[in-house]
C-alpha cells in the first residue's frame, strides 16, 4: 500500500496555471477500453468523454467494474485495449507518477506515524519540490479543507471526517489535472457525509478541477455530479445528467438501479394522438404519453416511478386531476412507512399486485395520511410513464 501511495502522490509533472471551466472539449478521452482478469473481462470495450471542470460519477452495483476503470485511470492497472487520452495524450502506458492525475483512496491510506503536515507534504517531498513551497503548498492545503491548528496531529487523533479532508488535502496538493475519488465517503455517517458531499461540490466549483468520483450510493451520485455514468458488467449502461437518468432511463435495467420504480411490461395494442395503449397482466391497459423516439416493439415496459402515483379516498369524479387519470386502480393501503418529509406507500390493487406511492407530507400531522387497510384510488397521468423498449 506504501508504494502504491507514493506512486499516487508523486503524479504531477505539470502544475495547473488557473481553474478550468466545462467546455464540450473533452479533458479526458476513454476509447474502447478493455481489461480482463484471466476469463474475467471486469472493463468491456468501454468509451467515455469526460469534460474539464466536470464532475463526473461512475455509478454501479459491486462488481460492475467501476473501479477497475478508475485504477486505470489512475495508472495502477493497464489496459489489454483501448486508449485512455489525457489532453490528447495516450496515457494507458505511463507510470502512475508522471500522470497529471492523482488518486484519492477509499480507506484514504493515511501514514499513521506521520502528522497532518507530514502526511499532505508527502507527495511534494517526494517530487523534490523545494521546501518553503512545500511549506506555502502545505498551508494553502489545510486552510482549504479547514484543519487549521490541527496540523502536528497523527491519524489517531482525528475523526472519520478529519482524515477524510487528510487524505482530500494530499491528493490536492500536486494540483493534479484529475482528481480520482475512490467511494471517499463510505465510512462517514449519514450526517457527516452529507456536509462532506457540500464541501466536496463548493470546492470543485472553486478550484474548477476535474474531479471523477466513484460510488455505488445513487443518492451521492446525483447530489454530486453533473453528470452520471451507470456502469453494469464492465459496459456503461447510460451516460446522462442525474434529472435526465431519473426521469428518461435508458433500460428497464437502469430504471430499476436508479431510484424505486414500478415496471409493468406489456404488449402496446394501440397508437393514436401521440398515446400509447399498453396492455399488461399487474394493471390492465396503461395509457403513456409516446416517447420522442417512436417505439419500434410491440412488447414494452411501462416505468412510473412512486411519487407520480397519487392517491385519492374519494376517486377521481371532477376536476383537473380526472382529465389526466386515465390510469387509475382500486385497491387497498397494505404498508406504510414514515420517512419524515415523506410517507411511501405500498397499495395492493384488487387484482393483487402491489405498486408503490409515494406522498409528500405537507401538513405537520398525519390529517393528510391514509391507513392501514384503507379503500384508496391509486393513479396516474399518461405524461408520467416512461416507456422502455429493453
Amino acid at each position: 500500500m506504501a508504494d502504491e501511495l507514493a506512486s499516487a502522490e508523486n503524479r504531477s509533472t505539470t502544475e495547473k496555471t488557473a481553474p478550468r471551466r466545462a467546455t464540450d472539449m473533452p479533458l479526458l478521452r476513454i476509447e474502447g477500453v478493455t481489461k480482463r482478469f484471466g476469463n474475467f473481462s471486469a472493463v468491456n470495450q468501454l468509451s467515455l468523454d469526460i469534460r474539464a471542470g466536470e464532475f463526473f460519477a461512475l455509478l454501479g452495483p459491486s462488481g460492475c467494474g467501476k473501479t477497475t476503470l478508475l485504477r486505470m485511470l489512475a495508472g495502477f492497472e493497464t489496459p489489454d485495449e483501448g486508449r485512455i487520452l489525457l489532453g490528447g495524450s495516450d496515457i494507458a502506458q505511463v507510470m502512475p507518477h508522471e500522470r497529471p492525475v492523482n488518486m484519492m483512496f477509499q480507506n484514504y491510506a493515511l501514514f499513521p506515524h506521520l502528522s497532518v503536515r507530514d502526511n499532505i507534504a508527502f507527495g511534494l517531498r517526494r517530487a523534490g519540490m523545494a521546501r518553503g513551497e512545500i511549506a506555502t503548498r502545505v498551508a494553502e492545503m489545510v486552510a482549504l479543507v479547514k484543519l487549521e491548528g490541527m496540523e502536528k496531529r497523527k491519524p489517531d487523533q482525528l475523526s472519520g471526517g478529519q482524515r477524510q479532508r487528510v487524505a482530500l488535502a494530499r491528493s490536492l496538493a500536486r494540483r493534479p489535472q484529475v482528481l480520482l475519488l475512490d467511494e471517499p465517503l463510505a465510512a462517514l455517517d449519514k450526517k457527516l457525509r452529507e456536509s462532506t458531499q457540500a464541501e466536496l461540490m463548493e470546492l470543485q466549483r472553486r478550484l474548477g478541477m476535474t474531479f471523477i468520483i466513484v460510488t455505488h450510493d445513487q443518492e451521492e451520485a446525483m447530489t454530486m455530479a453533473s453528470r452520471i455514468g451507470v456502469m453494469d458488467t464492465g459496459r456503461l449502461a447510460q451516460v446522462a445528467t442525474p434529472r435526465d437518468l431519473y426521469e428518461a432511463p435508458a433500460s428497464r435495467w437502469v430504471a430499476a438501479f436508479v431510484g424505486d420504480v414500478n415496471l409493468f411490461e406489456g404488449q402496446v395494442i394501440s397508437r393514436e394522438q401521440g398515446r400509447l395503449k399498453v396492455t399488461t397482466r399487474e394493471a390492465g391497459i396503461i395509457t403513456v404519453a409516446e416517447p420522442r423516439q417512436p417505439v419500434t416493439k410491440e412488447i414494452v415496459t411501462v416505468a412510473i416511478r412512486p411519487e407520480k402515483i397519487k392517491l385519492s379516498r374519494r376517486g377521481l369524479a371532477s376536476g383537473a386531476d380526472a382529465l389526466q387519470a386515465i390510469n387509475r386502480f382500486e385497491g387497498e393501503v397494505a404498508e406504510i412507512n414514515y420517512l419524515g418529509g415523506l410517507t411511501a406507500y405500498r397499495i395492493r390493487l384488487d387484482n393483487g399486485v402491489v405498486v408503490r406511492s409515494v406522498m409528500a407530507n405537507t401538513a405537520r400531522l398525519d390529517v393528510d395520511g391514509y391507513g392501514s387497510s384503507e379503500r384508496v384510488a391509486a393513479w396516474f397521468a399518461p405524461d408520467d410513464g416512461v416507456v422502455l423498449e429493453q
